[in-house]
Formats: C-alpha cells, sequence, structure tokens
C-alpha cells in the first residue's frame, strides 16, 4: 500500500467507518452489462432512475472529469435485537430501526471529502450515499470490502452483509486495492428462505417479487399474490440476511449510537401504528429510513398484514403464478 492509501485510510477508520478500500476510476465492464441485462429483463419494476445516466452510472469519469480512484467505505449498522415473532408488532428492516443512514454515513463522508481537499490541495471529490448514479456495490467489490453475495447484498468477511456503502470519487491517485473474490461456494440459504422467491438464480433479484421493494418503493396496491407472504413486515425484508452463515458467525454490534433501535421501531405495534395520521407519521419517521414509504405506503403494508391475520390463507406451494406475470 502506498503512502497515500494509508494516510486517506487512516482517516476514513478515524472517522468511524468500519471499511474501506480503494478502487480505480475506470469505467465498469462486465457490471455495467449485468446492469443492463437486469434492466431489460424487467427486474427493476417501477424504478426507472435505474435505467437514467447510463454513463454516469458505469463510467466515475463521466461524474468527475479526471477522476482517478473510487475510495469505498462501509459502516456496520448490526444491532443484536432479534425481530419479533409477536402477531401483534410488525417487523422493519433492521437497517430502518434507528437514524437515517444517509445523515450518519453521508455526515463522516462530507468530514472525510473535506480532510482530502485540506490534505490534497487542488484535487476535485465528489462523494454519494446511495445517492447519486454510482453501482456502489460493484465499487465496493473492485475496492476490496467485500463482494456481491448471492442475495446481490455484499458482504464483508469480517462483519457480513450488515453494512451501509458510500463512496468518494476522486482526482487523487493512489494504489487499488484487489477485488474481493467471491465467497459463497455452494450455499444458496437465502435463495431457499426468499420468501417470495424473489432471487430467481444466484445473484440476481426480482425486484418485483422483493418485499423490500413492494413495502419501500411500490406505490398503489399490492398483488394479491405475494401479500400472504409478508409474514409481518410492513417496512423492508431481512430473511436472506438474517439466514446468511457469513452474518450469523461474524456479525458484531455497531459502535454507531444513531443505529440504536428508537422506541417501538424493533417492534412495531399494528394496531396503534395503523391509526397514525399523516401529522404524526411526518413527525415520528423525520430523522427515519421509514419515510421512504411514505404515510400511504405504511397504511397499506400494515393493513395487508392485519388482514391476513384476520382471515389467514393457506401458502401457495409454488409463487410461479406471481412471478410469470413479470418474466
Amino acid at each position: 500500500m502506498d503512502g497515500v492509501a494509508a494516510r486517506v485510510k487512516s482517516k476514513a477508520r478515524e472517522l468511524g467507518f468500519t471499511h474501506v478500500g480503494v478502487a480505480r476510476a475506470e469505467p465498469l465492464g462486465a457490471e455495467s452489462a449485468r446492469l443492463a441485462q437486469w434492466l431489460a429483463q424487467g427486474f427493476h419494476a417501477s424504478m426507472t432512475w435505474m435505467g437514467r445516466n447510463a454513463e454516469r452510472r458505469t463510467d466515475p469519469t463521466a461524474i468527475l472529469p479526471g477522476a482517478k480512484s473510487v475510495i469505498c467505505v462501509g459502516l456496520n449498522y448490526f444491532t443484536p435485537q432479534p425481530h419479533s415473532n409477536n402477531p401483534s408488532s410488525g417487523k422493519i428492516s433492521r437497517y430502518a430501526w434507528g437514524e437515517d443512514y444517509h445523515r450518519i454515513v453521508g455526515e463522516k463522508l462530507e468530514a472525510f471529502q473535506e480532510w482530502i481537499g485540506q490534505e490534497f490541495p487542488g484535487s476535485s471529490n465528489t462523494a454519494y450515499v446511495d445517492t447519486g448514479p454510482v453501482m456502489e456495490k460493484a465499487w465496493a467489490q473492485r475496492a476490496g470490502i467485500g463482494w456481491i453475495g448471492k442475495h446481490t447484498n455484499v458482504i464483508t468477511r469480517d462483519q457480513g452483509s450488515w453494512i451501509f456503502l458510500g463512496e468518494l470519487i476522486t482526482t487523487v491517485t493512489m494504489d487499488p486495492d484487489l477485488p474481493e473474490t467471491d465467497h459463497c461456494g455452494t450455499c444458496a440459504l437465502c435463495m431457499e428462505a426468499c420468501p417470495t422467491q424473489a432471487i430467481v438464480e444466484p445473484y440476481l433479484l426480482d425486484a418485483n417479487l422483493c418485499l423490500s421493494y413492494l413495502t419501500i418503493e411500490h406505490r398503489g396496491p399490492l398483488d394479491g399474490e405475494v401479500t400472504p407472504h409478508f409474514d409481518g413486515w410492513i417496512f423492508g425484508c431481512d430473511v436472506c440476511q438474517d439466514v446468511c452463515p457469513w452474518n450469523k458467525k461474524f456479525a458484531a454490534e455497531t459502535e454507531e449510537p444513531g443505529f440504536a433501535p428508537q422506541e417501538g421501531h424493533q417492534e412495531p405495534p399494528l394496531r396503534e401504528w395503523s391509526a397514525m395520521s399523516q401529522a404524526e407519521f411526518s413527525a415520528r419517521f423525520q430523522s427515519s429510513p421509514v419515510k421512504r414509504a411514505k404515510h400511504e405506503g405504511l397504511m397499506r403494508n400494515i393493513a395487508v398484514v392485519l388482514g391476513h391475520q384476520r382471515a389467514p390463507q393457506h401458502r401457495q406451494d409454488s409463487f410461479q403464478g406471481f412471478g410469470a406475470s413479470h418474466e
């Protein structure tokens, strides 16, 4: 590791990032082709922004002319409390139990960007936290932080997949890290456990079937064939990560206090929340990722879960019917 990269990584860890790696700023190849194929299959569902800014998404020099390096950072957000199996409580994805990661990671990345600008006068730097046309998981793998698992989340060897990612594109030249290699092996637990068979093949996710997409990004009514599989999830889904052996063995509690569960978010009371007004929603979730679902979406999800509790339906042995409509 050259001296520049060593200084940069030391500063990133000083700011609280648990993972940091460097990749050379150059156009993505195979990753770009895979994105194009995924989009062509319609697996991005209604997330039309995924198909925009193709050049910027796959080439960091189109975002920042003269870019030489992509510094990738990761921040562990794991908290050890289990998801509730209480039928009167819903389930929220673990990443949304605490404060909005955009703020927490963003503030650290902003400080990091400011430091690099001071440390390397004349450099140009651009940072993103899930907010720009950057294939962050592809860059994380190239920078050696982790590999993209069969569930399409980045898995690190030392702490599993419970991490948020950020990127800083810079004109500063430094030695890149070796890309991380795949360590999923023959394991297919995430595919087998997925409630809706959204992982249609290893490393390929159909958002049309994914509970995280359906409960957060999807607007409007939900397909009746998928709702019996919600199993209490009202915002996101952690099933594929919960069963991953890398998480079971290596997950470590985060040191970031902002990711600690806010009151009610670990075990949201369904009946109480079902009566939540727009004003109450805005006040409760103003600093939470849950606001992404909007009041209408969260109320819809809660109604779905409560509805299936009142009139439980037999789960289908096959989910082919719903999946076929999106092929």
